[in-house]
């Protein structure tokens, strides 16, 4: 059986979206206001062993996007998590979760614009003032619905600015605090007695700093070769922010003696290696990075309501397609209300504490259906066999640990029964380990 072709007869979403803006949208994804934050928790809960923790923790994350990304490499088609989840395991369950992730988008991403008028009050006090606010959250969503309005390709320049704005800002910080600790010995620190559930709940902060890049798979409809760039997307981009966590997780702990009670580790710990100036740079990142997050939340999310749209599950309007722009504009315009209203009617507190439920609920709705099938499937290379209409591989390179990504290079055609074994198959052809971060990262 193949896969169930789209209800629509509107004009096609355009391919623009290509290998590295693919690979800034999976970074704005993940990249958002916690790592700013983050450092000084992480360095309470474990001390001098925080840098191997966030190195372990993306390890860690790293066994899930390989599934994310074999899983992936089988579809062509705009939806994600959702399209995924309908295909393997049918439409009560896809619709389940791509409700949930609308959800939890929405207040991720609310609580993000009410973060950025925050910020925005270091530069300009007035801004967290009713009508100013006002004004702020107007202008912001209009103005990045409007350019996502006009097309992908306009969105994505914006989060391919935006990546290079913030990663620039953190990058000099980083080269900054590495000159410094080369020159001046690391601050003495007192010890931090590290408990196994101390150890636990660094290791599930961390996962989560790591977590939304599922996000950036929505609008594979629009990439120019899906089945490719999404696993290379999704790799390349964790490697950056390993290294730019690990980073600056020890630059915290180097130059800042009481780093676990900083409430802005990373701007206190600029102002230590550069002066006034490296703290103000570090605020400015901080206001882009949000922008950023929320300007790639902006192009993938209403993706997903389109999907759902696309295949019955949402009224059919959400998956128009504008006959000029190629942009599902119906689901961009009612994200947009629908974040203005969240935005402008509830707090930062408000939409977290509702977010953070909604996006656990959303992965377990995801992940349960899976996991007493999957320690019974068969190995992945045997699912695969099973797909006669495979096309031939040819090997990109000969050493035994290249195996795994030539098998996303080069992915087979899929049909439903495919697709199921080779969801089930992740379970076997991971191991225990693979279970074991996976159960961690759910719950």
């Amino acid at each position: 059986m193949t896969l169930e072709p789209p209800r629509t007869s509107q004009p096609h979403l355009v391919r623009a979206i290509g290998r590295w803006s693919m690979v800034a949208l999976a970074v704005n994804s993940i990249l958002g206001s916690g790592i700013f934050g983050l450092p000084s928790v992480v360095a309470g809960l474990i001390g001098r062993a925080s840098p191997a923790a966030v190195l372990i923790a993306g390890a860690g994350m790293a066994v899930i996007i390989a599934c994310y990304a074999e899983v992936a490499s089988q579809f062509t088609e705009t939806g994600g998590t959702y399209l995924y989840v309908r295909h393997t395991f049918g439409r009560f369950a896809g619709v389940q979760v791509g409700w949930l992730m609308l959800l939890s988008r929405l207040t991720a991403c609310a609580a993000a614009v009410n973060l950025l008028v925050i910020y925005l009050g270091e530069f300009w006090p007035a801004a967290s003032q009713p009508l100013p606010r006002l004004i702020v959250i107007s202008v912001f969503l209009a103005s990045l619905a409007a350019v996502n309005y006009r097309g992908v390709a306009a969105g994505t320049r914006v989060s391919n600015a935006t990546v290079v704005a913030k990663l620039l800002a953190l990058g000099m910080l980083c080269a900054a605090g590495a000159l410094y600790l080369s020159l001046h010995p690391r601050v003495a620190a007192a010890p931090v007695a590290a408990s196994v559930d101390s150890w636990l709940q660094a290791m599930l902060l961390l996962l989560f700093a790591y977590g939304g890049y599922e996000a950036a798979l929505n609008p594979m409809g629009e990439a120019r070769d899906p089945r490719r760039d999404a696993a290379f997307a999704l790799f390349v981009a964790l490697l950056i922010l390993t290294a730019l966590y690990a980073l600056l997780q020890l630059i915290v702990i180097g130059v800042l003696a009481n780093a676990a009670h900083s409430a802005r580790p990373l701007a206190d710990a600029a102002r230590v290696v550069v002066g006034p100036a490296g703290a103000a740079l570090i605020s400015a990142g901080a206001l882009i990075s949000v922008y950023g997050y929320i300007s790639a939340n902006m192009l993938t999310a209403p993706r997903g309501t389109f999907a759902l749209a696309e295949r019955g599950d949402f009224p059919a309007w959400f998956a128009r397609v504008h006959p000029r722009f190629r942009t599902p504009y119906c689901s961009i315009l009612v994200f947009a209300l629908l974040l203005w209203g969240f935005s402008q009617f509830a707090s930062f507190s408000w939409n977290v504490g509702r977010g953070a439920p909604v996006l656990l609920r959303g992965r377990v709705c995801g992940g349960t259906g899976s996991a007493p099938q999957a320690s019974r499937g068969r190995p992945l290379a045997s699912a695969r066999r099973t797909d006669p209409s495979a096309p031939r591989r040819d090997h990109l390179c000969r050493a035994p640990h290249a195996r795994g990504f030539q098998q996303v290079a080069h992915p087979p055609r899929h049909d439903r029964r495919g697709v199921r074994e080779l969801a089930r198959g992740q379970g076997s052809e991971a191991g225990g380990a693979a279970s074991g971060f996976l159960n961690f990262r759910i719950t």
